[in-house]
């Protein structure tokens, strides 16, 4: 009995040597704004090509949403701004320098979190206020000093949390005294442009990727004293999954200083303006640069 318990035993040994266990798939997930699918997709697309299998869960929601994911093991990954991660998550101080926000998120989230950020892209998203050039010149407006005294005739509109972030207007009010006549909020993304473009609203925020700013030919006005953070792109990993999947490090921070502000605009407007799909766009990308 005890030679048969030993073969079965050592049967059992040969198959699981013959037949190792199948690693999970990394589970992608992404915001729900078209930048983030695109984004996802390329990260998707390439750890394919990687030979690493791959689930994608796109379109969670807002950044709450997806931290949360992540942190709950649904996803092992994600695109992230260091500004979003500073100031919602990390509830850092807002400061100007790059370096300093991305090693205070990263120390942060693999310190309490089992996260980890790898290398960031090219990609600076950060906010822009924005308006029809001719209301900047009704009120000679070229920076927010200049518009804080104009702000108590012009309403301000946009969507999202930017009404109670501490880098939108809790703190153009903090830095510059800004207070709007009314503040109107949207429920869907995407909406302040064309209520800028209508004069629906007089002033609202935009990102440095939008491509509405330079097709719509809109004023942005100067930062002047530095409140707005930089939110550079990176993905976000869960350490175990890392640990599980090593090529997710080498294969993202590969793709990393090819993401530019440039050509995430000319993705977004073949998404949004032109109607192609998130994963096609994607997939053009991947080839153009030879990956």
């Amino acid at each position: 009995m005890k030679s048969l318990r030993t073969a079965v035993l050592a049967l059992a040994l040969s198959a699981a040597t013959a037949f190792p266990a199948m690693a999970e798939p990394v589970k992608i997930g992404s915001k729900n704004f078209t930048e983030q699918f695109i984004v996802a997709e390329i990260y998707a697309q390439a750890l394919e090509k990687a030979g690493v299998e791959v689930e994608k869960r796109l379109n969670l929601g807002a950044t709450q949403i997806a931290h949360t994911a992540l942190t709950s093991g649904e996803i092992d990954l994600y695109p992230e701004y260091t500004g979003t991660a500073l100031a919602a998550v990390v509830k850092g101080e807002l400061t100007s320098d790059a370096d300093q926000i991305y090693t205070a998120v990263k120390k942060f989230y693999e310190e309490n979190l089992d996260l980890t950020l790898l290398e960031p892209t090219a990609i600076n998203n950060g906010y822009a206020i924005i308006l029809l050039p001719e209301k900047a010149e009704e009120y000679k407006l070229k920076t927010l000093t200049d518009l804080g005294p104009a702000s108590k005739d012009l309403t301000f509109g946009a969507e999202g949390t930017f009404g109670e972030r501490k880098d939108g207007l809790p703190g153009l009010e903090r830095v510059y005294g800004i207070k709007f006549k009314e503040f109107v909020q949207f429920a869907k993304l995407g909406i302040r442009y064309s209520a800028l473009t209508s004069e629906q609203i007089d002033v609202s925020f935009g990102f440095s990727t939008d491509w509405q700013i330079e097709d719509s030919k809109l004023a942005v006005l100067e930062d002047d004293k530095g409140l707005f953070p930089p939110y550079y792109l990176v993905p976000v990993v869960r350490q175990d999954a890392l640990e599980a999947n090593p090529k997710i490090a080498e294969t993202l921070n590969k793709i990393a200083p090819l993401l530019t502000n440039e050509k995430m605009r000319a993705m977004n407007a073949a998404v949004e303006r032109d109607r192609k799909e998130p994963a096609e766009v994607a997939a053009e990308f991947l080839q153009s640069e030879g990956l």
